[in-house]
């Protein structure tokens, strides 16, 4: 089984390029622009060990808006298409992680269903050069491309680099269960349906 893939999402405002590989070891190769974000993308790899490359150029002349939100889209569309038919999938995932005094909950359902529940706050608008207010919209992004259902909460926090860290986390090892093929029904979708199809983003 060969779960990769590739998507180049070109617009005028960015343009990505994003590999995964859903059975890989968590190496990533990750540059956008916004240092912070660099971060929490190779925090999502490590620790959902799915490999990740994403060479992404925006407007960030402007702000980071476009290219955060378009590098989530990507990146959900390339684990999408990975994902295929979703045979033996595993399906669902969740994770609580603790970061010092944050606590974090994540769980998930590749569902062909996209819906984001959010949880999660910050006391200031910036960690590094990432505006804190995209932290949502990167989720709300992958979540609507990749078709997933995603739950998000953090249950408390103070740090406000700790809060966003656990969400990334929480969503990576939330990720590596959900995706994770089950030996038992390696050759079967998850679903009494038969199928876990993508519909349209509901709004969140």
């Amino acid at each position: 089984m060969n779960r990769t893939a590739s998507i180049s999402r070109v617009t005028k405002e960015t343009s990505i390029e994003v590999t995964v590989n859903l059975d890989g070891t968590g190496d990533y190769r990750v540059s956008t622009g916004i240092g912070f974000l660099d971060h929490m993308l190779e925090q999502l790899s490590r620790h959902s060990l799915i490999d990740i490359s994403v060479a992404a150029k925006g407007d960030l002349h402007i702000d980071g808006h476009h290219t955060t939100e378009d590098t989530g889209i990507a990146l959900g569309e390339a684990v999408a298409k990975a994902l295929a038919d979703r045979k033996g999938i595993t399906r669902y995932g969740d994770a609580l992680i603790p970061m010092d005094e944050t606590l974090t909950r994540v769980a998930l359902d590749i569902s062909g269903r996209p819906y984001l529940v959010w949880k999660t706050s910050f006391t200031q608008p910036k960690l590094g050069d990432l505006d804190t207010e995209m932290v949502k919209e990167f989720f709300a992004a992958f979540a609507g491309s990749a078709g997933i259902t995603l739950h998000v909460e953090t249950l408390y926090g103070v740090n406000n680099h700790h809060i966003a860290e656990s969400c990334f986390k929480g969503l990576a090892r939330a990720l590596r269960t959900a995706v994770t093929i089950d030996p038992r029904r390696a050759d079967a979708v998850p679903s009494t349906k038969g199928t876990l199809g993508r519909a349209p983003l509901t709004d969140v």
